[in-house]
């Protein structure tokens, strides 16, 4: 019995607190017409945010780049005949695909800070140019010059995010981010 007590407790006060918290993020603001209006608070913590997931984005495509796409090349760990070849051939295929798609969702973030957006946006034929070299490089058929485009567009979203007040930092994905 008393074991379903303090279940219920529980249950009500996480309820009162998901409930309190709803109406909280209510946005009293309105206007004449009775419509909700953007605030300035708003559209600051938007750009935040914006530059916030960007940065996070770059970082784990930066480090998922540098640790299994350049470093093993650089290592010859993709050549014919190399000890771990298969698998550092199959990781950094994952890595260019993830590495794609993080980048992709980057550009998205920077779309809401005006600052970040312009820097990025002449970097979007470069991510584009990485979508297949994920799956050349889990072929064994990438070479220096595609281990260098991803260097170069790492490199100059880095420079992008630098440049708008947004510091990119190699994060290392887990095995678990790269594979889902």
């Amino acid at each position: 019995m008393p074991g379903s007590v303090s279940r219920g407790v529980v249950a009500l006060l996480l309820s009162c607190t998901l409930l309190l918290t709803t109406a909280a993020c209510g946005d009293d603001t309105q206007s004449a017409s009775g419509t909700a209006t953007p605030s300035a608070s708003a559209s600051f913590e938007r750009q935040k945010l914006a530059k916030t997931r960007f940065v996070a984005n770059a970082g784990l495509a930066a480090g998922a780049t540098y640790q299994w796409i350049v470093k093993p090349y650089r290592e010859g760990k993709f050549k014919k005949g190399a000890d771990g070849r298969t698998f550092a051939l199959v990781k950094a295929g994952l890595a260019g695909a993830f590495t794609y798609n993080r980048l992709k969702a980057a550009v998205n973030n920077a779309k809401g800070d005006p600052l970040l957006s312009k820097a990025v946006a002449p970097l979007s034929a470069g991510i584009d140019s990485l979508k297949d070299l994920g799956t050349k490089l889990r072929k064994g058929e990438a070479g220096g010059a595609d281990v260098g485009a991803f260097e170069n567009v790492i490199n100059s979203v880095k420079d992008a995010g630098r440049s708008a007040g947004a510091e990119v930092v190699e994060k290392v994905p887990s095995a678990s981010q790269l594979g889902g």
